[in-house]
C-alpha cells in the first residue's frame, strides 16, 4: 500500500475513530497529507512535532503507542467483546482499523522521509539527514487484540485495578496499599468468609454485600484490600467510594453492569448521623430500589459500628408518636448487608500469639517470656487487642 492509499485509508477508520483523533494521530496523518500536498518543508515540521508526541506520551515508536490506545481506550468493539455479544458490522469494522493501523505501525519511515525530502527546498537536506528516527513493527494483530478486550475488557479497567470515585469520576490508582498474605494475620475465619464470597461473585454467581464491622485496627479495610493480591482474583476491581459520593453512585453502577469483570465498591469507615440522609442513598443501592443491582458489582463496607446510623436517648424519649419506626428505619441499613462479619478485639492469648508471629516475621531477637511480658506492658498502656496495636508494638522494639 502507497503512502498515499494509507492516508486515505486512516480518514475511513470508523471503529477506532477516537484514536485517529488525538494529536499524535493527527500529526502522523499531517506528515502522510502534506506529502501528498507537496507540503515538503510542512512535512518536516509534522514529523519533528511527532517524535516529540511521542517521545512524551512515553513511547518509542508509533506502533508502541497505538498498541497502548487499542487497549488503554474504551471502544465499541472492545465493549462488545467483553460483554461476549455479536455483531457482524462492529467486527469486521474494528478488523479493518486495526489493519489499517498495522501497516501505519510498520511503515517505513525512512522511505517517507526520503520521499518528503524531493519535496522539501535544499536547505532542508541537513534536517532531514539529522532527523530522529524509529523502527516500524507492530506489537499488535486483530485477533491478540480480541483476546486482550476479552480477558481484560478495555479503558481504565485494563490498566488499572484500584480505583477512586471522587466528584463523579474515576481516578484510577497507580500504586494501591493493598497487603500481601504475609501481613494478614489474625482473623482468618472472618477474611475467608469475605474470599469465599468474592469467589463466588467471580465465578458468576449471586453473593451477599458485605460489612465488615468491630473494633478499630483490626483489620476490616486490609481484609478488602488484600483480594486484590490473591491468585485467581485477576478479574475483580476494587473502587473505593466515600459516603459524599453515594449520590452518584447509582450512574456508576449503570456502567459497570455487563462487563465481564467484576465489581466492588467499598465503602470504608462507614457511618451516619442521625440527621445525615444519604443513608437512603445507600439503602436503595443495597436493596429496595426499582433498578436492579447488576450480579457482577457488590458493595463492601467497613464500620466500628454495627449499626450504621447513630442514635441519641433522645430518639427513644423524644415526642414522635412513631418513634419505634424511626429507630427501625435507622437500625434497619445495617440489616441490608446480606453478610455481617464481626471483627472483635482479641483476647490475651490471641493477642501474644499475633505478636510472636509478627515479631518472628520481623527478626526480633528477644526470647519468648520477654516478648510477652513486653507485649502486655504495651497493650496496657495502648488500650486494644488488635492487629495494628501489635504491630505498633512491633515497631517500637526497632527504636
Amino acid at each position: 500500500m502507497t503512502t498515499d492509499m494509507l492516508r486515505c485509508a486512516l480518514r475511513g477508520v470508523a471503529a477506532y475513530r477516537p484514536v485517529v483523533d488525538e494529536p499524535v494521530m493527527r500529526l502522523a496523518l499531517g506528515v502522510l497529507d502534506k506529502l501528498s500536498a507537496g507540503d515538503g518543508s510542512g512535512a518536516v515540521e509534522d514529523y519533528a512535532r511527532l517524535f516529540y508526541a511521542l517521545r512524551s506520551a512515553g513511547s518509542r515508536s508509533l506502533g508502541e503507542w497505538l498498541d497502548g490506545r487499542l487497549r488503554d481506550r474504551e471502544s465499541p468493539y472492545a465493549a462488545l467483546v467483553e460483554r461476549g455479544g455479536e455483531d457482524p458490522a462492529r467486527e469486521a469494522a474494528a478488523r479493518r482499523d486495526i489493519e489499517t493501523f498495522t501497516l501505519l505501525a510498520e511503515l517505513d519511515w525512512d522511505q517517507v522521509l526520503a520521499e518528503v525530502g524531493g519535496k522539501a527546498p535544499r536547505e532542508y537536506g541537513p534536517v532531514l539527514a539529522n532527523l530522529p528516527r524509529w523502527r516500524g513493527s507492530s506489537p499488535f494483530s486483530f485477533a491478540e487484540l480480541t483476546e486482550f478486550y476479552r480477558a481484560n475488557g478495555a479503558g481504565l479497567f485494563a490498566r488499572h485495578r484500584a480505583f477512586l470515585w471522587e466528584d463523579g469520576a474515576l481516578c484510577p490508582v497507580e500504586q494501591p496499599d493493598c497487603p500481601g498474605a504475609d501481613e494478614m494475620l489474625g482473623y482468618e475465619l472472618q477474611r475467608n468468609r469475605v474470599i469465599a464470597n468474592t469467589r463466588a461473585m467471580l465465578e458468576g454467581n449471586l453473593v451477599n454485600n458485605v460489612l465488615l464491622y468491630g473494633d478499630s485496627g483490626t483489620g476490616k479495610s486490609a481484609t478488602v484490600k488484600n483480594l486484590l493480591t490473591l491468585p485467581g482474583f485477576e478479574a475483580l476491581r476494587l473502587i473505593e467510594v466515600q459516603k459524599e459520593g453515594l449520590a452518584d453512585l447509582p450512574r456508576l453502577i449503570r456502567t459497570l453492569g455487563g462487563r465481564r469483570l467484576k465489581f466492588i465498591l467499598f465503602i470504608d469507615d462507614l457511618a451516619f448521623d442521625q440527621d445525615d440522609k444519604t443513608y437512603s442513598a445507600l439503602k436503595t443501592i443495597l436493596e429496595g430500589g426499582l433498578e436492579r443491582r447488576p450480579a457482577n458489582v457488590a458493595v463492601y463496607a467497613t464500620s466500628n459500628r454495627r449499626r450504621l446510623v447513630r442514635q441519641t436517648f433522645s430518639d427513644r424519649a423524644g415526642d414522635e408518636v412513631d418513634a419505634s419506626e424511626t429507630i427501625q428505619e435507622k437500625t434497619s441499613l445495617s440489616d441490608r448487608f446480606g453478610l455481617r462479619i464481626p471483627y472483635l478485639a482479641l483476647n490475651q492469648a490471641e493477642f501474644l500469639e499475633l505478636v510472636e508471629g509478627m515479631a518472628e516475621q520481623a527478626g526480633i531477637a528477644l526470647d519468648r517470656d520477654s516478648l510477652r511480658a513486653e507485649a502486655v506492658k504495651w497493650e496496657m498502656r495502648n488500650p486494644g487487642r488488635t492487629p495494628r496495636t501489635a504491630k505498633q508494638f512491633i515497631a517500637s522494639l526497632s527504636l
